[in-house]
């Protein structure tokens, strides 16, 4: 097992995983071989792929580095006595994380929340299309409000802050 390990790089239930991986991927590609819209679902996989790889990961890995150096701007840097006086906690994925899963149902109902393919679902359900604009800005803004709420009920009960010992206030008697 160490020689396996130190040849691999990885534990063994790694490499199990992985060949668990590779069985499934391949299971679906035999179900998909004898479908007759398999080219066209292989050629929206590699869209995505180069749209993501090319257009998307760049454009949020851009917009994450500009979002870390505006929360890094007034921050005490990690070393000195400042910075263990001041233990903020960090505000970014308190931005991150809403903006992912509102990014993410954006992507998963894009159609409806920009108003297209209206009569396409009206063809298939039978129903008048809802506005999904309003629902989504909604939620996005729904998610950024309990994420600021953690944020600041975890700067409320930072070490420093309030009565006690750790805020130079009167100890246990």
């Amino acid at each position: 097992m160490v020689e396996l390990r130190r040849r691999y790089g990885a534990a063994p239930w790694h490499l199990l995983l992985l060949l668990g991986c590779f069985a499934v991927a391949g299971w679906i590609a035999l179900r998909l071989a004898g479908e007759p819209t398999a080219g066209r679902m292989l050629l929206w996989f590699l869209g995505a792929v180069v749209v993501h790889d090319l257009v998307l990961f760049p454009a949020y890995a851009l917009v994450d580095r500009a979002l870390r150096a505006t929360l890094a701007r007034g921050r005490p840097s990690t070393g000195g006595p400042a910075a263990r006086r001041s233990r903020r906690p960090s505000a970014l994925n308190h931005v991150r994380v809403p903006a992912l899963a509102a990014g993410l149902v954006f992507l998963v109902y894009l159609p409806g929340v920009l108003g297209l393919g209206d009569g396409t679902y009206s063809a298939a359900t039978g129903l008048q299309p809802r506005p999904l604009l309003a629902r989504w800005l909604a939620l996005t803004g729904v998610l950024f409000a309990a994420s600021a709420a953690v944020y600041v009920l975890r700067w409320l009960r930072q070490p420093g802050r309030g009565a006690g010992p750790a805020a130079g206030g009167p100890g246990p008697r």
